[in-house]
């Protein structure tokens, strides 16, 4: 089933745990674990070197609260956007959080992440 036809609940039950787990591994600063559940089109347009230079040197992307707070979702085409109030442990202050999901195959994955 293409996750556009999922029911919210079925879409936040995917979203939640792949957003907790981008929020840890970038806090964590680990790369690899960080691009686990990246699909194939993503994997080839993530630029390593840039997302290593924010692990290191970036406040907000080492300093996420796990706090959940989602705003939404948004279906469109073959994706969809959860959106989320993302909050620094550091850095007073809101941002949007943003999740894309698809299909790669039979499998859900993540063809957009970011924070701003």
């Amino acid at each position: 089933m293409n996750i556009t036809e999922k029911s919210d609940e079925e879409i936040l039950a995917i979203a939640h745990p792949m957003w907790r787990d981008l929020v840890k591994h970038s806090n964590q600063g680990d790369y690899g674990e960080f691009v686990k559940h990246f699909s194939a089109s993503m994997m080839l347009a993530f630029n390593e070197i840039e997302a290593g230079r924010q692990f290191t040197t970036s406040d907000l992307t080492r300093n996420l609260s796990e706090e959940l707070d989602c705003l939404g979702i948004i279906r469109r085409g073959e994706h969809v956007t959860v959106l989320y109030r993302q909050r620094s442990t550091k850095k007073p202050g809101e941002w949007l959080g943003r999740l894309v999901l698809g299909n790669d195959g039979e499998e859900v994955k993540i063809f957009g992440a970011t924070i701003f």
